[in-house]
């Protein structure tokens, strides 16, 4: 059973969302293990399942790669070159697959009618994030949509949450940080925001609750019931 919220938070004070994208929003999963497999192959190396990658996925693309080359074969020239091979073929099948969640156009739909300020924070490559966000999310209004840059730290580290909110010019503690991984909830811990574990993601709601969740759902909807919307 999900967790509740601590009566002290005042939720009703929440005037924005911060949503991963990658396992909350979307399930992408099925075309990044497939583009990750076919770079292997391309290199005479040996595939991973698609459970595997639950697991290798969340801090971006570079760490993807190393965790699916084999250890003996993780020199940084193979690494730049099964790299590039992925961007290739990614950006060929990026949306074969991928979907959004049950539940997540309705949750949407629900959170802009209460004019919460919509946002999106992802390890994915920025320019990846805004060609996916702007496929499968037009049809709402996202204040933020940020993806990894060089110039700013990636999650867990705290940089980006923080630039959502000086960007909303709304305080960290008002904003809710929805996300299927311990490295959401730890930016949201280090970013002094609410975080929100979701289980149709890519991780346990046990592993989620470990890594601080205050409360982890088992459906989108789940998070008007917990803000009392």
């Amino acid at each position: 059973m999900p967790v509740p919220f601590p009566r002290n938070l005042e939720l009703n004070k929440i005037e924005a969302v911060i949503f991963d994208l990658d396992g909350t929003l979307l399930n992408s999963l099925e075309d990044i293990a497939e583009s990750m497999n076919e770079a292997l192959a391309h290199f005479g190396l040996p595939p991973h399942s698609l459970d595997d990658y639950k697991y290798m996925v969340g801090n971006g693309l570079r760490p993807l790669v190393e965790r699916a080359l084999p250890p003996a074969k993780r020199n940084p020239s193979l690494l730049d070159q099964v790299e590039q091979q992925l961007r290739l073929i990614y950006q060929q099948r990026w949306d074969q697959k991928t979907r959004l969640y049950p539940e997540i156009p309705e949750l949407l739909d629900k959170l802009t009618g209460r004019q919460l300020s919509l946002n999106i924070l992802s390890n994915k490559p920025h320019e990846y994030t805004v060609v996916v966000a702007e496929k499968f999310l037009r049809r709402w209004s996202f204040d933020v949509i940020l993806g990894q840059k060089k110039e700013l730290p990636k999650k867990p580290a705290p940089d980006g949450a923080w630039l959502v909110a000086k960007t909303l010019n709304i305080k960290c503690e008002q904003i809710v940080f929805l996300g299927d991984t311990e490295i959401d909830i730890e930016t949201a811990h280090r970013a002094g925001m609410r975080p929100v574990g979701v289980e149709w993601g890519f991780r346990t709601s046990e592993e989620l609750r470990q890594a601080g969740a205050a409360v982890v759902l088992r459906h989108p909807l789940e998070l008007l019931k917990w803000l009392a919307l």
